[in-house]
């Protein structure tokens, strides 16, 4: 049985069953979309190491102001994903190893953390689901909270 941490329709991450004693099962969502479709057995180290860190991004702040105030989230991705220098680097967001390698992920801080993303593969199982850019927005409180969670289960039960 699946523990669950946040909710599908902002960010979610669900912790399922051991595949093998450093391997998970963990299924990421955002905006209501399955994240980890190609790839949902998280080696346990260092998956919860990133969810740490990246709790820990989004509560010192240290995810950037919107990039390009006043233009909606949609055309913010395309901004960033097209952009050739290092700005956008900034925005990478959810790049926690071979589990999230199918999206492209951006986030920035507008009073909520704003998550971004699109499916890339052209092997991704829902196809009405490619070319498609996908928003997320959830309070930065919330995502750490979710983040710390998941990540205290993994260590705890990986411990054992």
């Amino acid at each position: 049985m699946a523990r669950r941490f946040g909710d599908r329709a902002r960010f979610c991450v669900e912790v399922g069953q051991a595949i093998s004693p450093a391997l998970r099962v963990v299924d990421l969502w955002a905006a209501g979309k399955w994240l980890t479709t190609d790839d949902n057995a998280a080696y346990v180290p260092s998956f919860a190491h990133y969810l740490r860190l990246e709790a820990e991004r989004v509560r010192r702040g240290d995810v950037p102001p919107c990039p390009f105030p006043g233009r909606a989230p949609e055309e913010i991705f395309r901004l960033l994903r097209t952009d050739e220098t290092e700005f956008a680097q900034q925005f990478w967001f959810l790049r926690w190893n071979e589990t999230v390698d199918n999206v492209s992920t951006f986030a920035y801080l507008d009073d909520d953390l704003v998550i971004m993303f699109e499916f890339w593969r052209g092997t991704h199982p829902f196809p009405d689901e490619l070319g498609k850019i996908f928003v997320a927005r959830i309070p930065r409180e919330e995502f750490t909270s979710i983040g710390e969670a998941a990540a205290d289960l993994l260590e705890a039960e990986f411990a054992q």
